[in-house]
């Protein structure tokens, strides 16, 4: 998952940086899980990686923290390789 933090968002982070942590929990009671996470400095404020058991539980955590209006987020689905390579 791709984060752009919005100004409101920039404020609550440089306001409250633990806040970043507490959004990791809650996407694990949405059914997910942050397997890993970095701040990046570009185009995007974060890069995550996000587990979920399926496509319904990812647009449940991206709808959710999304209407916040805190950040814009850009999921992409990642396919193990051999995975994808038996797929074709």
């Amino acid at each position: 998952m791709l984060t752009q933090l919005t100004p409101e968002g920039v404020q609550t982070v440089k306001n409250n940086p633990s806040r970043i942590k507490e959004v990791n929990k809650e996407v694990e009671s949405l059914g997910a899980s942050v397997k890993a996470q970095w701040a990046t400095l570009g185009q995007y404020d974060f890069v995550n990686i996000v587990e979920a058991p399926d496509e319904a539980t990812m647009t449940r955590v991206s709808m959710e923290l999304g209407s916040r209006g805190t950040a814009r987020y850009e999921s992409l689905a990642a396919i193990p390789i051999d995975e994808f390579i038996a797929a074709l």
